[in-house]
Formats: structure tokens, C-alpha cells, sequence
């Protein structure tokens, strides 16, 4: 992949690794070896998870001293959000219009027990 390529946020998210380092980050900007002290696996597996989640924007990566300094950066989860609430608002209509039909049904079946 080259170094003009954005990856997608969605790609980012898909992995469990990936969202476990958001969700330490979120709390608090960590060097590369923290984080990788709270995983099963090697740094530079870690490594490669950060630079997918920077690629994608949801980590900066700032150099101070000779730390490699890592801070969460959710804007690009809007992105997510917005495409969640889209299919929200469809569910939504199609269950009430359920719920609509349902109630339908008991008051017909109430009115033919009279």
C-alpha cells in the first residue's frame, strides 16, 4: 500500500486488536511499547495494527524525545456513526411498522371475540 493510500476507517474498526488499541488510547496517549505490553503479541505486530489505524486517521503518531508518542484521533468515526444511523432509522420504521401491524391484528381478533 503506498504512502498516499488512506485505508478505510470500517477496515480499521474490523479487527478486535484494533479497537482494543482505540479503546486503551481513548483513556490516555500511550507509547508503542505500553500498548504493546497489554497485548500477546510481538511490537512489531503492534506496530503494524497502529499504522493501519493511522493510515485510516484514528491515530496521530508525535515523536517526543525518542518516544513514539500514540493519541487517538475519533473523528473518523463519525464516518461510522453516520453510516449505523442510517440502518438505524430503517429498522426503526420497519419494527414500528410492525408493531402498527401487530396491534392491528389484536384489536381485529378482540373485536371478533365480542
Amino acid at each position: 500500500m503506498s504512502a498516499t493510500t488512506r485505508r478505510d476507517v470500517f477496515q480499521a474498526i474490523a479487527d478486535p486488536t484494533r479497537r482494543q488499541i482505540i479503546q486503551l488510547i481513548a483513556k490516555q496517549s500511550m507509547n508503542l511499547n505500553s500498548i504493546a505490553e497489554n497485548f500477546d503479541m510481538s511490537r512489531p505486530a503492534i506496530s503494524q495494527q497502529i499504522k493501519i489505524l493511522s493510515e485510516c486517521g484514528l491515530v496521530i503518531i508525535r515523536q517526543k524525545g525518542r518516544e513514539r508518542i500514540c493519541e487517538v484521533q475519533l473523528d473518523p468515526l463519525s464516518e461510522v456513526s453516520e453510516w449505523i444511523e442510517t440502518y438505524r432509522k430503517f429498522w426503526e420504521a420497519k419494527l414500528d411498522n410492525l408493531e402498527m401491524y401487530l396491534h392491528t391484528l389484536q384489536k381485529k381478533k378482540k373485536h371478533g371475540k365480542k
